[in-house]
């Protein structure tokens, strides 16, 4: 007689598509290797378990309603139990070792956070971030994006989308607007890419050696190296504030006292980071979807209405923020699947944002998709504090640029960076037609 399956052989993932989800290097092919394996995670096992050798065991979370259930409820699903960033135990052993008290939080960041301390330094800056205060910046920034766009014409009809073009106008959009001199914006793209593609052999820093740890030693040595940075101007900018975010963030306050140094520099980092990361990919990702869609780019160079559906149809289907961890704060039933404190969740936002039952052909970029409420930037109170930016900047982008570029071809194939946290594109050929 046959005994019955154990819990972890029904919920256990086949190897090969836990590596494909799980591993950094996947995501360097995700038409080929993430999508599928999120595909076939949605159908048969939505909350599964991955073992994947040195990591810990993970729940990958692949359905949108269920990540929605994750990010809605912080106290039974935390971020600041283990590392709220994915890595492997060799990693988060070391990243610990950083740390007096041997905890995991090594940043002073919004997404080590759980309310209420999470809500306290998030309402301290959060009015620079609405709506109503980014829209005053749209001046300033339709200026940035008619040079970036002459500068992109002047290859004459042939350059590479990511470095020449889109990996610039957001860098120079919100650290302009963060207050960073402009001279130091190339090192500010050098770290940031360090940071989020610690993984990546070609974004590898020469004074990090090859161990199962190098990866999170690079994390370390970039945000080091943003904190050494930032450390001359906090002062400054509380003594003589001037009209920028960097400003806010140093004299923003709680309960009347400055914020600690180390959630000044928490703050910047985000700012400096993923404050212009994500933006570049979508960017890069509308050139692709163009391309291969070319009667969408003419609609939208006829009917500038569109540019905002194009924008938030980008951010869905180049996914730039790929996960969150989550772990349980006690034992609880996700998708009817037993969960036990102190697992923790691998939250799949691709994945969440290619769900069939939310997004019909989802794989397919759709400039009329609606409703397109996706989670491309995040849910619940960790929802990106700097979507408002992000969308007004790509649509000021595409103002410009859809009068001036008749049609988009590629000229070779995207290179994502290899990373299962936040992807931008090493390169993105490209051929362009002017108008």
């Amino acid at each position: 007689m046959t005994s019955a399956p154990s819990a972890e052989q029904t919920t256990r993932i086949p190897d090969d598509i836990a590596r494909a989800v799980v591993l950094p290097e996947s995501y360097g092919d995700e038409k080929n290797v993430t999508y599928p394996a999120f595909s076939w995670l949605r159908q048969n096992l939505p909350v599964g378990q991955a073992f994947v050798d040195g990591y810990d065991p993970l729940w990958l979370i692949t359905k949108f309603d269920d990540i929605m259930t994750v990010e809605k409820n912080h106290s039974l699903f935390n971020a600041s139990m283990n590392n709220p960033i994915l890595n492997t135990q060799a990693g988060d052993a070391f990243l610990r070792s950083l740390t007096p008290d041997g905890s995991i939080r090594y940043l002073d960041a919004l997404p080590f956070l759980d309310p209420p301390e999470h809500t306290q330094i998030k309402a301290a800056t959060s009015n620079w971030f609405t709506p109503k205060n980014v829209a005053k910046f749209a001046d300033r920034i339709r200026a940035i994006a008619r040079e970036d766009v002459e500068k992109l014409l002047s290859f004459d009809g042939e350059c590479d989308w990511a470095t020449d073009f889109a990996l610039y106008y957001p860098l120079r959009v919100i650290l302009g607007l963060f207050g960073i001199p402009q001279d130091d914006l190339p090192l500010m793209l050098k770290l940031t890419q360090e940071f989020f593609g610690a993984n990546d052999p070609d974004e590898k820093r020469d004074d990090v050696e090859v161990s199962p740890e190098a990866a999170a030693r690079q994390f370390q040595a970039a945000f080091a190296d943003f904190f050494a940075y930032f450390d001359q101007f906090t002062e400054d900018r509380r003594t003589n504030p001037r009209d920028d975010l960097m400003s806010v963030i140093a004299n923003a306050k709680i309960d009347g006292k400055f914020l600690g140094q180390a959630t000044v520099n928490g703050s910047y980092l985000q700012v400096a980071t993923a404050g212009h990361d994500t933006t570049s990919s979508t960017v890069s990702g509308v050139a692709i979807a163009m391309a291969q869609q070319p009667d969408q780019w003419q609609r939208v160079r006829e009917d500038h209405s569109l540019i905002s559906n194009m924008v938030n149809e980008a951010v869905r289907w180049t996914s730039p923020v790929k996960h969150f961890m989550r772990s349980a704060s006690e034992d609880t039933v996700l998708h009817g699947v037993q969960i036990r404190k102190g697992d923790r969740l691998m939250l799949n936002y691709p994945s969440g944002n290619r769900d069939e039952d939310y997004f019909a052909d989802a794989d397919t970029f759709d400039l009329d998709r609606s409703p397109n409420k996706h989670l491309g930037f995040g849910f619940g109170g960790h929802m990106c504090i700097g979507q408002h930016i992000a969308r007004i900047e790509m649509e000021i982008l595409f103002e410009e640029l859809a009068p001036k570029i008749k049609k988009i071809e590629l000229a070779g194939e995207p290179k994502p960076i290899k990373t299962n946290f936040v992807s931008s594109f090493k390169s993105v050929p490209v051929k362009f037609t002017k108008a």
